[in-house]
């Protein structure tokens, strides 16, 4: 059976020699490049607000055993029902409860990762129940029965041209379909489920403490109506998504969008905070917010690598990353691809299975350098791979080869004993199938340091 970890070269591997992925990977990439620089440019100072995005959410994780009772108590005052899940099962064992109680077999659904990460739809799908997203780019990746491949933007993998081709496939329309034209079927295909739909489910980008208030933000609409239309609203939100204030949205709000698509702002940004009140025309008549842990307490007990838990899933962090752009986000094989997925998965599904994730890194700091909340991303990428070795999951041969390395290099005497082509056949009978066979091994000189210091000492004699 293969291991995760070589389910991953293998997949990188493959996508790395893909010259058409490359090509539209780095068409995207680059058009998000030039936005995002465009609206970067309107902060008049970036680094203050980054520092202070990063010191609320340290606060935030400090005291999180403080602030979640407080969102709590303030989104239960307006008639909203919050259920704490310490894992995926009893996140989706609850959804389903729900869904049941209320007789649905068809549920409308907004982007959401967290979701993602439990394997919502296609727990809804064995129990019976049609999970549709309504995000484009989700419905498109449905459409394909694939996951996201990117935080933010799940069809960036795919040009026009593929998505053109897919809609005449399965909707019949023109196969030469422009964006526009793709775009208004899929709200035609869309439109009759909202009205039909009685749960509406969503993820939430913030979770407000004095309000008790989710807020979302989106440029398509969806998610206003999938939480409109619907009798039920569910909100499956992660612990780590709470601030302190409902002003703390004007940092939030444009640092997100400015670096998550390059706009000043996402162009629909909501506050929900409760089912509809006796005095309000629209909204749900019930309102789940589904507090999710599933690791992350594991990640918070980490005091080095915490600060994982600050990222507001802007997506920076792999649109920058030189690996990310080379291998793409399917190959990672979890929720959270890029550098912030190599270094919070190990934590949030194990360090044994994932750890390969924090090694799948040039450590070239362009992750930290665009993160807004200035997590130091290729810090903890090193802090795991510590971790990993120190827990003892290093391969048995990469053991043993640190372990003569490091007895040759304190002996002057075991360096000079073994000669350069020894040292070559040591470096490849250890290291290579770890370091991979594209990898270039050093190569050791023939004669040792000892001995082309006697020779040149000699000379100059």
């Amino acid at each position: 059976m293969t291991s995760t970890a070589e389910e991953f070269l293998i997949d990188s591997e493959n996508k790395s020699f893909d010259i058409n992925h490359r090509r539209i990977i780095n068409y995207n990439i680059n058009k998000y490049d030039t936005a995002v620089d465009r609206g970067l440019s309107r902060i008049i100072n970036l680094e203050n607000a980054k520092r202070r995005g990063h010191v609320l959410k340290w606060k935030m994780m400090e005291n999180l055993d403080k602030v979640l009772p407080e969102f709590e108590a303030n989104f239960q005052k307006r008639g909203g029902k919050v259920i704490w899940a310490n894992d995926a099962a009893e996140a989706n064992k609850e959804i389903l409860s729900i869904i049941q109680k209320a007789g649905a077999k068809m549920i409308v659904k907004s982007k959401s990762m967290v979701t993602e990460e439990i394997e919502l739809n296609e727990f809804l799908e064995h129990h019976g129940v049609e999970s549709i997203e309504t995000d484009l780019g989700e419905y498109i990746i449905q459409l394909l029965g694939q996951k996201p491949y990117h935080i933010v933007t799940p069809a960036m993998h795919l040009s026009k041209e593929d998505i053109a081709k897919l809609f005449h496939e399965r909707f019949g329309t023109p196969i030469d379909s422009t964006p526009e034209q793709l775009t208004q079927k899929a709200r035609e295909l869309l439109r009759e489920k909202y009205v039909t739909a009685e749960v509406g489910i969503t993820g939430g980008n913030f979770l407000i403490a004095d309000t008790g208030s989710i807020a979302l933000s989106e440029n398509e609409g969806n998610a206003r109506l999938s939480t409109s239309f619907p009798k039920i609203h569910i909100a499956v939100v992660g612990i780590e998504k709470i601030i302190p204030s409902l002003t703390d949205l004007d940092l939030y709000w444009p640092m997100l969008a400015t670096h998550g698509t390059g706009q000043n702002l996402t162009v629909y940004n909501t506050v929900l905070s409760g089912p509809r009140q006796p005095d309000e025309v629209d909204g749900p008549e019930e309102m789940y917010v589904i507090l999710l842990d599933n690791g992350r307490t594991n990640l918070l007990a980490q005091k080095e690598q915490r600060q994982g838990l600050y990222c507001i899933r802007c997506g920076a962090c792999l649109n920058g990353c030189p690996v990310y752009k080379n291998i793409g986000g399917h190959a990672y094989n979890t929720s959270y691809s890029g550098p912030i997925g190599s270094i919070i998965t190990p934590h949030l599904k194990g360090m044994e299975e994932f750890k390969h994730l924090s090694y799948a890194s040039s450590l070239c700091g362009k992750c930290t350098e665009v993160c807004p909340v200035k997590i130091d991303i290729h810090k903890i990428l090193l802090l795991n791979r510590r971790d990993a070795v120190k827990d003892g999951y290093a391969p048995t041969t990469e053991k043993w080869g640190w372990f003569a390395w490091k007895k040759g290099m304190l002996s002057r005497k075991l360096e000079d004993f073994f000669s350069g082509s020894t040292k070559n056949k040591l470096l490849k009978t250890f290291f290579k199938k770890s370091w991979g066979h594209y990898k270039a091994m050093p190569h050791v000189a023939p004669k040792s340091f000892t001995e082309q210091w006697k020779e040149r000492h000699q000379n100059q004699e």
